[in-house]
């Protein structure tokens, strides 16, 4: 599987990404090992997850959420159902916060 993400910063800024492993991932991204980006803007809070097949789609899903307008990402958070995916997904235990 493979994952595109979003993670509300901190100062309120959004980070997108995509990953074959998202526990580790963020796992990185807390402990300041992940992109330079989200480096001392935490707390991080994952707000958003998709799978999808292959790398390939998920990286061309990520370069298209960055472009999107940070009300555009609002909104595609606010009225995603992902969360009710994780046990699907094998990541019922996923810590988001």
């Amino acid at each position: 599987m493979n994952f595109t993400y979003i993670l509300k910063c901190g100062d309120g800024s959004f980070y997108t990404g995509w990953t074959n492993d998202i526990v580790k991932r963020l796992n990185m991204h807390r402990s300041s090992r992940g992109a330079r980006y989200t480096r001392g803007r935490g707390p991080l809070e994952l707000v958003y997850l998709e799978v999808s097949d292959t790398r390939s789609e998920a990286m061309r899903r990520e370069a298209y959420i960055k472009r999107m307008t940070k009300i555009e990402k609002l909104a595609m958070v606010q009225m995603s159902d992902w969360k009710e995916h994780l046990a699907e997904w094998g990541l019922q235990d996923l810590k988001i916060e």
